[in-house]
């Protein structure tokens, strides 16, 4: 390791049966931020399948050893990743969200079955308006599509642009940007009224304020190429089951609000026959997270070897 102080990739297990995909996961990233990775277990755990223990309620035994065998799994695929592991005590969402503060990416699993049991979880909806750093939740085998990115086309969202244009520039992957545009309401309610010409003109400035914001990442982005993708908020549901199924990483605002977010982790009912595929990975970027392009995400600092 380098003299410079370094952010670790920090993955939260709790032994249930996404835990083994959410450690090749998080195994990935760290390789790609070129950051250590930090394998974190909030005791107690689920210890489901080949982590169940002998006894049944779970025991500190068993929280060492869903830490042993998970970072086992990581150096057997990252030897050279610097690797650590930490056991820690008290509610998982507040412990991780503390973890989240000192990491340069925080990694989650999804419910053990995401067709019967679609939305994230009380532990990972928390995180998604409380992680102080990205959030990554997996859900799923990424695709082989672009990176869709939620564009609020706000100054506030800049963050999350830059963020989903470094990502895509590391995986090699072409970026699509979607646009929620919703008709201008009264303050009081009431319908908007409509003029000839005008839902063109009004479509008009939406498509205009998401070219403006993705001209600045544009330009120190050269090589990732952009599609744009205006869609009204009643179709917003459905580009996003669309998109979850064939892209290979979703990337959306985190904050104490956010419909895109929302959507993402607070779906109700068993998924629809026709979308019953593994889904991609959900990435959520806080406000403000700083993002160099020469030299990948800000906080990264030195690098291993």
């Amino acid at each position: 390791m380098g003299s410079e102080a370094v952010r670790p990739v920090v993955v939260g297990v709790d032994g249930s049966r996404s835990t083994p995909a959410t450690v090749d996961l998080a195994v990935a990233e760290a390789i790609r931020h070129r950051a250590p990775l930090r394998i974190v277990h909030v005791w107690p755990g689920r210890y489901t399948g080949v982590f169940k223990g002998r006894t049944a309620v779970p025991t500190p035994a068993d929280a060492k050893r869903l830490l042993e065998v998970t970072a086992r799994r990581a150096e057997l695929a990252a030897p050279d990743l610097p690797i650590t592991t930490e056991l820690r005590e008290g509610g998982a969402a507040n412990v991780l969200a503390q973890c989240s503060e000192e990491a340069e990416l925080l990694v989650v699993g999804h419910r053990d079955n995401p067709f019967t049991r679609p939305s994230w979880g009380s532990t990972a909806a928390y995180l998604a308006h409380h992680s102080a750093s990205p959030l990554l939740v997996n859900r799923g085998v990424a695709h082989d599509g672009p990176v869709v990115v939620a564009s609020s086309a706000r100054r506030s969202g800049s963050a999350t642009l830059g963020y989903a244009f470094t990502e895509a520039a590391l995986r090699g992957s072409r970026l699509v940007a979607v646009h929620m545009w919703a008709r201008p309401g009264g303050a009081d309610g009431a319908v908007p009224v409509v003029r000839a010409g005008g839902y063109a003109a009004e479509r008009g400035e939406a498509a205009h304020r998401l070219r403006e914001a993705l001209e600045r990442w544009s330009g120190q982005f050269p090589d990732v190429p952009v599609e744009q993708l205006l869609v009204s908020d009643l179709d917003l549901p459905y580009t996003i089951e669309r998109a979850s199924v064939r892209s290979r990483l979703l990337v959306a605002g985190i904050g104490e609000t956010g419909r895109f977010s929302e959507l993402l982790y607070g779906s109700v009912g068993p998924v629809p026959v026709g979308l019953r595929s593994s889904t991609c990975p959900a990435l959520l970027v806080p406000a403000g997270w700083p993002v160099h392009p020469d030299g990948g995400h800000a906080r990264v600092g030195a690098r291993f070897s």
